[in-house]
């Protein structure tokens, strides 16, 4: 769309067009039409909604790992990586434990005379009485009265070095991997959700608060991007460690694995109990993350219209209240899923108190050597840490979830109907528009418009003019098809605007609204917004000498060469120093760079003061030359040079004709002409 930025146009008028669709009386009636949805809504953020329904955390996540299909290749390799590492890992307690034998046979042999044979030096001890110590030695390999075994055992602390080594490696080559398929997985989404806010329909954003929507596309994202980095491998490295080290346990000791394995039913119940309670907080977390984003938005961009009505209290007040639930909320989900690990560590610790007694007792007993018990104790610690590990990310897992839910309820929002394939297109746009017997309502119980017929021949300005409520925007709204009209049909030079694609639709068409917008950068890149290549772009010799001309005829240049820097002055902050005149005249100048044949002025003037209401309407006269205008205007005296003015009440069209026409007729028009410059009147 030309001369106007991406949504602003969308919401500017979304907004006048909720306050001219319906009666005050009917919107609760269109407001309980709406299809119930997940998240909070409206200009309030939903305050005081119900709990949503509990999260289908593994329905997310199935989809989640849908998203990154395309990624089985590389997700294939981080798992071939993971199994290596862990098994790498697996099987270090063990070498270690022979390590541990080596110096315990070493320990035992120097107290042994040389000369004799292991066995013989067993049968010693037997004859001794010592029992006890007879089996343990059954356990290991020693040659009497030789001492430690310097060169086995150095061979075995290397084989442990390497191994240890190896894990890291393939554990730091599968973190590495699977950060660049989240990452990529990331990206995919954030460019599918800004490429879904282009195809929701502008219905969409008027039932939303746009707090939350941005937290779905900033707060959400970030979540989820976070979670499933700090998941993802960790989650497959950990259930691989725990079948590897089931099998080194079992191998070593069956008795001793399954009293570990005893833990495992205690441990899932505990995380599952301590799970549910803590799903719905993170579910009221982030709705209420949304809501406190949409408040704070809305007293942000009003504030000083809250501070000139003195509800600066009321906004504190309202700030505090959902500040508290977000607080409660957040404490209550990450206290109650913080739990976790604790309870996890209790338990680890039982278990390990356990294994320890049975380990020495069947050492003590001759059943197991003493570097099998140590290296049982490690794979022991090594099954409950993934075990706690995969409970402690239960915390992670379900805030992402959440997230997620909310952003692919963003994703699977309706959206508007697809441009037709093919696609009209017009060479060369002349600027005929006409409204052939449309009907549209924002609500099927209340039609707004009904059987409206107009016609905009090329070159004319029509101005419409009517009551609040009236329809005005709508018919603005209906041109851009920003709504789709339910019955009849608007041409553009005779072919109808559904067959052309909306990007060809808006290219054509210019717009100024009542609210002025402008991004964050130089007057200069403002300007030249609708031919640049991105906002904020290097401006070519081209776009500047454009640019120079659109400022000298729509009187900006007169005050631009005022400002210390001129053109390079910086805007902020939706206008920054500029007055509401100066920045309504450079959205003028900015819809005239755009040259489009189609022109659409939404109450260009109507919050400036009249000495700048002049420059702005002589502004606004160049810019109409040769073009087909729309003027919505509520001061009649800025459109009494309009060829055709266009009088509406209650969505149809009561009165049309030139000023001095409608004057004459002496009926809708003149009373509003006349009330505009009568004294005001005020009965008891």
């Amino acid at each position: 769309m030309s001369g106007v930025a991406p949504g602003a146009s969308a919401k500017g008028t979304a907004a006048r067009t909720a306050n001219e669709s319906a009666p005050v009386d009917d919107a609760e009636v269109v407001r309980d039409s709406r299809p119930a949805r997940r998240g909070p809504g409206g200009p309030m953020g939903g305050m005081g909604m119900p709990t949503e329904k509990p999260l289908d955390m593994r329905g997310t996540l199935r989809r989640l790992l849908g998203d990154m299909r395309e990624h089985r290749l590389e997700l294939a390799v981080s798992v071939l990586l993971g199994v290596a590492s862990v098994v790498l890992a697996v099987v270090g307690p063990k070498i270690l434990g022979n390590a541990t034998n080596i110096v315990f046979a070493a320990v035992i042999s120097r107290e042994i005379p040389a000369g004799i044979t292991q066995e013989q030096a067993i049968e010693g001890l037997r004859a001794q009485g010592q029992d006890r110590l007879a089996d343990m030695l059954t356990q290991v390999t020693f040659t009497p009265g030789e001492g430690l075994d310097t060169h086995a055992l150095a061979v075995t602390l290397g084989w442990a070095l390497l191994v240890y080594l190896g894990a890291w490696l393939f554990g730091w080559l599968q973190a590495r991997l699977t950060a660049i398929v989240v990452q990529h997985t990331m990206f995919r989404m954030r460019a599918r959700v800004e490429d879904k806010l282009t195809r929701v329909p502008l219905s969409y954003v008027d039932r939303q608060s746009r707090g939350d929507v941005l937290s779905r596309v900033t707060n959400d994202v970030d979540n989820l991007s976070m979670t499933l980095n700090q998941t993802l491998s960790q989650l497959v490295t950990s259930v691989l460690t725990v079948v590897g080290v089931l099998v080194m346990m079992f191998w070593i000791s069956p008795l001793l694995a399954v009293i570990a394995l005893v833990t495992v039913p205690l441990t899932v119940g505990v995380t599952s109990m301590i799970a549910k309670r803590s799903q719905p907080q993170f579910i009221r977390q982030w709705r209420t993350t949304g809501e406190l984003n949409g408040h704070i938005e809305e007293i942000y961009t009003g504030h000083a219209l809250v501070k000139v009505f003195g509800q600066t209290d009321t906004a504190q007040r309202v700030f505090d209240e959902r500040n508290d639930e977000l607080y409660n909320s957040s404490f209550r989900a990450q206290f109650i899923s913080g739990t976790i690990q604790p309870a996890m560590a209790f338990i680890a610790n039982l278990n390990y108190v356990v294994v320890a007694v049975v380990g020495g007792l069947r050492v003590a007993s001759g059943q197991m050597s003493l570097g099998d018990v140590q290296a049982f104790i490690q794979y022991s610690r090594q099954f409950t840490q993934p075990i706690t590990q995969i409970a402690s990310m239960m915390n992670m897992l379900q805030s992402g979830a959440a997230s997620a839910e909310r952003v692919y309820g963003l994703l699977d929002a309706e959206e508007q109907e697809p441009d037709p394939e093919p696609a009209v297109r017009l060479d060369e746009v002349a600027g005929r528009v006409e409204f052939a017997d449309v009907d549209f309502s924002y609500d099927p119980r209340n039609p707004l418009i009904e059987g409206l017929s107009l016609v905009a021949e090329p070159g004319q300005t029509v101005a419409i003019v009517g009551p609040t409520g009236a329809g005005k925007t709508t018919l603005v709204n209906l041109i851009m098809r920003f709504y789709e009209v339910q019955a009849g049909a608007i041409t553009l030079d005779g072919v109808d605007t559904r067959a052309m694609t909306r990007a060809d639709l808006r290219g054509s068409v210019g717009m100024v609204l009542q609210d002025a917008w402008l991004f964050e950068g130089t007057i200069e890149q403002n300007i030249v917004y609708p031919i640049a290549t991105s906002p904020g772009a290097p401006v070519t010799p081209e776009q500047r000498e454009r640019m120079l001309r659109a400022a000298q005829a729509t009187h900006v240049d007169s005050f631009v060469r005022s400002l210390p820097e001129g053109y390079e002055t910086v805007i902020t902050g939706e206008g920054g120093s500029l007055s509401t005149g100066e920045r309504q005249l450079v959205t003028i100048a900015r819809a005239f760079v755009a040259d489009p044949p189609i022109l659409i002025l939404d109450e260009a003037t109507s919050s400036v003061d009249t000495r700048t209401e002049v420059l702005v309407q002589k502004a606004m006269n160049a810019l109409r030359v040769g073009r087909t205008s729309f003027v919505i205007a509520h001061r009649l005296s800025t459109i009494t040079g309009a060829d055709v003015i266009v009088v509406m009440e209650h969505g149809s069209i009561v009165e049309q004709g030139s000023h001095e026409e409608l004057l004459a007729a002496g009926g809708a028009y003149a009373r509003l002409y006349a009330s505009q410059f009568a004294a005001a009147a005020i009965e008891d």
